[in-house]
């Protein structure tokens, strides 16, 4: 198991796959001539630019983010551009999508190869008319000189024939970065012409479903044959296998199977709370030291609780799978193409050529994606029957048999000093690692900073000024899976430190806003090993919420305000202040206000499209339902017993964008997540006096 910054510089970055694609150009020229001057661009002589990106699209913009930074080097006509998606193979050994890592690790590798192309047509051109191509300039799929233009189309053939320049220069003004673009593939979403795993269709197709042991690590123990259908043994369980959906579902209805609970029979929730209290009386890994002890004239303890999530995608788990005594092939939405293939290829005993691996648009991800077993199990169900299986994960299974996001426990501690400063802060963490996708070695177990870099986001790198800082993490073996989950680490943590530092500022008898920016102040760069974080940032971010929210304005009887903000990753800043309304105890959040610092942004629409996502997400973690287990299994089947928010509950929700902070883009899918619950939480108490300790909020 590899840290955040392993994972996101090797495993998400796509940097090498970029560094590698850059090859000349096609060797036989001739007049319809395609030009590919590297493994991202193909420029027909029809003017028609198609740009392959490699990053999964599951709704949150990439495909459009990606292809804007392309087209605006390669100064392409934006209403000629099409996107392909990159499929794993020698040029793209890197595909993955996750960390809000694409645009931000993509970012300088498609300016490059967008400035190679821009600059083989320019210098086609010149050499066409024969002057220098100093005097030459491309715009809009066009290269101009003195009056005369070429379009891209009419210069494919000469530019394929040009070396590829080793260092191309990029442009210093950008055309469409930072313009509101609309979804480059939105009309085919819309009308239904997107194509999405469930919308495969291969010759000889057969529609498969899983019975699975309810409790988890549960076996089965017999079953029976059902009439019109093949049933087959897998490893997760009893797969059903028939010529059609609907006929796969009816008949798994109708199997008669023993199961075997297994070891964890009597787990429940309440066991793994039980488990995290006791842990919590040991001292764990110290993460952070600031400081020396001190002994503050007053103290303040609380402590917080975060449960089990699920991902709970509206498209669940699917693959339709292909496999040849030789060879395979897989349709499937995922995030981890690459690593698909692998596993995969491990599974069939082939080696990863034999394996292909098409992308399809997901229905949601949030990190579930990142995973690859429904697509051993597709791969394991097609070999047996020997026929193409698209399996299906129904939204029971999704939600019972996934990975979840895991439960946590924090214990926290201020301290002020005789003249009411804050002068210590202690968290401690109590939660358990992933495990879904691979165990850590031994070696990183016995590690104090791998706790610190892969599972206490939101702890260590707590922003705040404070003379006297300790965070520890302790860890609580588990067999539940566990995995990525939008933001991952961080909104538990963010829920607990933002939530008691706003006690905090109410033992101090100041206001939460205010507070936060008293502590903000010198030093302006907190350097935690390579993470760094610029408190002048969120500082700037703040001042503006405070503005833009009308913070300080009184509020009805009944209402409330509150706020919380966040460094993640050290570099995309949010903070959200929160308005609410609670009525019979009933909350309702009526209105949400945040400011985001970014850095350099790609595409504002989708930026704020991003956040609106995030801020959904988080209230319905808030609001709605937890997973929870009972007698070895998950309690929870449908969006009946797991709900999200719903439109009608949806609040006004407005965002301001800070202007370009630096030359390149930072993340904006999972930063947008983790300050919205503690807002809430803050302006419950504020509306009603009462502190939120515990997810997901009850009446009150």
């Amino acid at each position: 198991m590899r840290t955040r910054r392993e994972f996101l510089g090797i495993a998400l970055l796509g940097g090498p796959a970029l560094a590698l694609a850059f090859r000349a150009g096609g060797a036989d020229a001739g007049e319809k001539t395609p030009f590919r001057p590297n493994a991202w661009i193909r420029i027909d002589p029809d003017d028609i630019v198609t740009l392959t990106v490699g990053k999964s699209e599951m709704g949150q913009g990439v495909r459009t983010a990606l292809a804007v930074i392309l087209a605006d080097e390669l100064e392409a006509d934006w209403r000629n551009v099409r996107v392909v998606q990159a499929e794993p193979s020698a040029q793209f050994p890197n595909l993955g999508t996750g960390g809000s890592y694409s645009v931000r690790g993509s970012f300088r590798a498609l300016r490059r190869a967008g400035a190679t192309g821009r600059e083989m047509l320019v210098a086609a051109a010149a050499a066409a008319w024969g002057v220098d191509r100093a005097a030459c300039r491309a715009e809009e799929g066009t290269v101009i000189h003195e009056g005369k233009r070429f379009t891209y189309g009419e210069l494919t053939a000469a530019a394929a024939k040009l070396p590829v320049p080793a260092d191309p220069p990029l442009k210093r003004d950008f055309k469409l970065v930072g313009k509101s673009m609309k979804r480059i593939d939105g009309p085919d979403i819309v009308t239904g012409q997107a194509r999405y795993g469930l919308d495969v269709k291969v010759p000889g197709m057969r529609y498969a479903t899983i019975v699975r042991p309810p409790a988890l690590g549960g076996s089965i123990k017999s079953f029976e044959a059902v009439d019109g259908v093949d049933v087959v043994r897998v490893s997760a369980g009893v797969a059903i296998v028939a010529d059609r959906t609907w006929a796969a579902l009816k008949a798994r209805d109708r199997l008669k199977v023993e199961f075997d609970a297994g070891p964890h029979a009597g787990f429940s929730s309440a066991v793994y709370e039980q488990l995290l209290a006791d842990a919590a009386k040991d001292p764990g890994y110290l993460l952070r030291q600031d400081g020396t002890t001190t002994t503050p004239a007053r103290t303040l303890e609380a402590t917080y609780h975060y449960p089990f999530y699920a991902h709970a995608t509206v498209e669940p788990m699917n693959c339709t799978a292909d496999v040849r005594a030789d060879r395979a092939e897989l349709w499937v939405p995922t995030q981890a193409p690459n690593a698909v293939q692998k596993e995969v290829a491990r599974l069939l005993g082939l080696s990863p050529e034999r394996i292909t691996v098409h992308v399809t648009l997901l229905g949601g991800g949030f990190g579930r994606r990142l995973g690859w077993d429904y697509a051993l199990e597709a791969a394991e169900i097609s070999k047996a029957v020997k026929a193409p299986v698209q399996l299906l994960w129904t939204r029971s299974d999704d939600m019972k048999h996934g990975y979840f996001q895991a439960a946590s426990r924090h214990e926290m501690s201020g301290g002020f000093d005789a003249d009411g400063k804050l002068v210590a802060w202690t968290h401690k963490k109590i939660a358990s690692l992933h495990n879904a996708r691979g165990t850590p070695t031994q070696a990183e177990l016995d590690d104090p900073n791998y706790y610190r870099d892969s599972a206490s986001w939101g702890v260590y790198d707590i922003p705040y000024t404070i003379p006297n800082i300790e965070t520890r993490y302790v860890r609580v073996p588990t067999h539940v899976p566990l995995g990525p989950w939008r933001a991952v680490f961080s909104p538990s943590s963010t829920f607990a430190r933002e939530c008691f530092l706003d006690e905090l500022a109410h033992a101090a008898g100041a206001d939460p806003l205010e507070y936060r920016l008293k502590l903000l102040q010198a030093p302006d760069v907190l350097a935690i090993d390579d993470l760094k974080i610029e408190r002048p940032r969120l500082r700037a971010v703040l001042e503006l919420l405070r503005t833009k929210s009308n913070w300080g304005k009184p509020l009805p009887s009944g209402h409330g305000r509150g706020v919380a903000c966040n460094v993640y990753d050290g570099v995309t800043h949010v903070a959200y202040a929160a308005e609410v309304s609670v009525v019979k105890g009933q909350v309702h959040v009526d209105k949400v206000v945040g400011v985001i610092d970014c850095g350099l942004i790609v595409n504002p629409l989708g930026v704020v499209a991003q956040a609106e996502s995030g801020i959904v997400w988080g209230l319905s973690s808030a609001l709605k339902d937890a997973i929870t287990f009972r007698d070895g299994g998950v309690e929870q089947s449908t969006y009946l017993d797991f709900d999200v928010l719903r439109i009608d509950e949806t609040p006004k929700i407005e965002i301001h964008l800070v202007p370009s902070h630096g030359d390149e883009p930072y993340g904006i899918g999972e930063p947008t997540v983790p300050p919205i619950v503690p807002a809430v939480a803050n302006a419950i108490f504020a509306a009603t006096g009462k502190r939120v300790r515990r997810l997901p909020i009850r009446d009150l």
